[in-house]
């Protein structure tokens, strides 16, 4: 007792010495009682406790408050669902509010501030933010107590609301510290009960620090002004002060919080890489965690949670990862080994080198849209990247096919791209002039994570898929599922807009391009593809059939060798359909980039325009300009009215490939 009396005399003037009794109070010092101390310091510490009490509850709501809302989000999504589905009149109502809402929350919302983010976002962002304003102000004794230092005649302590309010932030920033864990887990619980995808969660993350920090800012400020200023005599009162323990370990958690924003800002990001802020960020939160412990361990019930939900989630990510290649599934190969994958390399010197994997591993099939991260350990066992397959999962008994493309920019896929054509090259020199076999390297796999972007979709529901270069990963698998797996429907549209730089960027993906050129006939799949970076050129076909699944460039002669060649199949020619597939090239490379780039607008609307009957569902991955402008465009191609009246080809639906690294 005299240990805590003598740190929190000067900033709780408790006689400890002279207390009857210790009154508990959850997450505070112990109150001396009765109180000892002149009028005015004893009701300063009446409103100091009842405030903290006060703080302590809102808290607690605001956790339940959380805690109501997730409960209700994960019955809805498990149980409303069939329900809906079953009675039209409710799905219909429900189509028309999804559809307004849409409407109005998908654009993006202050680029300038907020980046690419919805409105929606910004709104459940917003909504947070007042409640929390609310809490950070309700309660709060707004009065001033001028009362004298003990044996120091003629001077005064100068006691105000401010010492609680700097309180009651300082137990908001604790109390919202497991939240932020909860947003940043990839292995994520809130994704288990709602449903949603963990990168969706990425912005209110980056946010809600940002808040934190503010809070923490505010509560450092607040006390400065009261231990520096309002109480007396100083320097004395303030020396001591600062040299309290506590108060140490503060100094040192607002610094740490101070470099995790710093270190999190896109500007800093891009110049010192992502996966600096990626390892920096995980040592630093830790660490800065434990320094909350030091600083205020009272309230460790926050601290121990946040510490809990980050193990959790490393330690199920490293279980996953282990079972995943641990090889279970297989009665004979049983051992962990990682996967081994041809590496097919295709050289831009202006763009960026392209790399293509493809490899097998016995694994059960993951959904439509998930995503995995790769490792590569010729390279780094340290880094891990996260890739969209543009293989379909299927039913082999071999094992899951898996194809990802890379583009070649800095740190490991760059690496990568240079390991292939070393590699490549390797393959070259030993003197054979048709390479039979492809270059290959070691590959970890962690994941699938994310969700099914089909399970939506009926055999009714057109399909307009738009892609940016490698982003065509994102929205070949939806086009093979319904080649493959659904009946032809006569009035069902389905198309695929992808545009690339140059012609030789078709030579990608040719194995799925080949297979939905067969399959998707019946299925009336329309394919156009628009170069923004080269001239039509005479014989486009001869660069579309110069390889097949198994290709690979050999160094230096810059050629794509095959095991066969079909130039029948792709008999195309820019500007004119041909088939089911178009090339359309820029008039003239001297025209503006942006006016090279097919017109979302026109396109889009032109396809929901064209619809018959049905639904609308958007698939969309590629640079982030060009999914803002389909939000923006999707968003003008709703009409909840018609929805409403039963025209349900005004119901469109936008489903874009949204993981940003920051």
């Amino acid at each position: 007792m005299s240990s805590t009396g003598s740190m929190l005399a000067p900033r709780h003037i408790q006689n400890m010495s002279e207390a009857k009794s210790l009154q508990h109070h959850w997450g505070y010092a112990d109150r001396a009682v009765p109180c000892t101390n002149d009028a005015g310091s004893c009701a300063y510490l009446d409103s100091v406790y009842h405030s903290h009490d006060l703080g302590m509850l809102y808290c607690g709501i605001l956790w339940a408050t959380i805690g109501g809302i997730l409960f209700i989000w994960g019955i809805g999504t498990r149980v409303l669902t069939p329900v809906q589905q079953r009675q039209s009149t409710i799905r219909r109502l429900q189509s028309t509010i999804a559809s307004f809402s849409r409407q109005n929350l998908l654009p993006d919302s202050v680029r300038v501030l907020f980046g690419r983010t919805t409105r929606l976002q910004v709104l459940i962002l917003a909504t947070l933010t007042g409640y929390l304003v609310i809490w950070t102000f309700v309660g709060i004794t707004y009065k001033k107590w001028v009362t004298p230092v003990k044996n120091m005649p003629g001077v005064y302590n100068t006691r105000t609301g401010l010492g609680p309010w700097a309180d009651r932030v300082g137990v908001l920033a604790y109390a919202l510290t497991p939240l932020s864990v909860l947003l940043s887990s990839r292995e994520s619980l809130l994704s288990l009960i709602t449903g949603v995808p963990y990168q969706h969660f990425n912005f209110l993350h980056r946010w809600l620090g940002y808040i934190i920090f503010l809070q923490s800012g505010l509560h450092t400020i607040g006390w400065c002004v009261v231990e520096l200023r309002l109480y007396q005599p100083q320097p004395t009162v303030g020396i001591e002060w600062i040299k309290q323990l506590y108060m140490i370990w503060g100094v040192i958690a607002m610094f740490l919080l101070t470099a995790l924003v710093v270190l999190s800002t896109p500007w800093v990001i891009r110049r010192t890489g992502y996966e600096f802020f990626r390892k920096s960020h995980y040592v630093l939160a830790m660490i800065y965690v434990g320094a909350c412990w030091g600083h205020w361990s009272k309230l460790n019930c926050y601290l121990i949670s946040s510490l809990v939900v980050w193990l959790i989630d490393r330690g199920v990510r490293l279980v996953r990862t282990g079972l995943l290649h641990y090889n279970y599934l297989s009665q004979t190969d049983m051992g962990f080994k990682s996967a081994s994958a041809a590496i097919t390399h295709f050289p831009d010197a202006v763009n960026g080198d392209v790399v293509r994997l493809d490899f097998t591993h016995p694994q059960d099939a993951w959904e439509i849209g998930e995503h995995f991260y790769l490792c590569f350990p010729e390279m780094s066992i340290w880094q891990a990247h996260p890739f969209t397959p543009c293989s379909l999962p299927g039913d082999n008994p071999q094992g899951q096919t898996h194809s990802y493309l890379l583009r070649a920019k800095q740190g490991e896929t760059k690496k990568l791209a240079t390991l292939a054509a070393a590699k490549a090259s390797a393959l070259g020199q030993a003197g054979k002039e048709v390479v039979t076999s492809s270059p290959t390297t070691s590959v970890i796999l962690t994941g699938p994570y994310g969700g099914s972007i089909v399970g939506h979709q009926s055999e009714d529901t057109n399909v307009l898929c738009v892609a940016g270069g490698t982003g065509v990963t994102f929205v070949l698998p939806v086009l093979q599922f319904i080649a493959m797996q659904q009946s032809p429907q006569p009035d069902r549209r389905i198309e695929l807009i992808w545009a690339i730089r140059r012609d030789d960027d078709l030579m990608w993906v040719k194995p799925e391009l080949d297979l939905l050129r067969r399959a998707g006939a019946a299925h009336n799949l329309k394919i156009r593809i628009f170069v923004t970076r080269e001239n039509a050129r005479p014989n486009v076909e001869s660069a579309l059939a110069r390889s097949t699944s198994k290709s690979h460039v050999v160094e230096d002669k810059n050629e794509v060798m095959s095991d066969s060649s079909s130039a029948d199949e792709f008999k195309t020619s820019s500007n004119r359909e041909a088939g089911l597939l178009s090339i359309q090239h820029a008039s003239s490379l001297e025209e503006n980039p942006v006016s090279r780039h097919p017109d979302l607008r026109a396109l889009v609307n032109g396809f929901v325009n064209s619809t018959v009957r049905g639904s609308t569902t958007v698939y969309a991955s590629g640079p982030g300009g060009m999914v803002s402008d389909l939000r923006r465009v999707v968003a003008g191609c709703y009409s909840a009215r018609k929805v409403w009246k039963g025209d349900e080809r005004f119901d469109v639906k936008l489903v874009c490939d949204d993981r940003l690294e920051w």
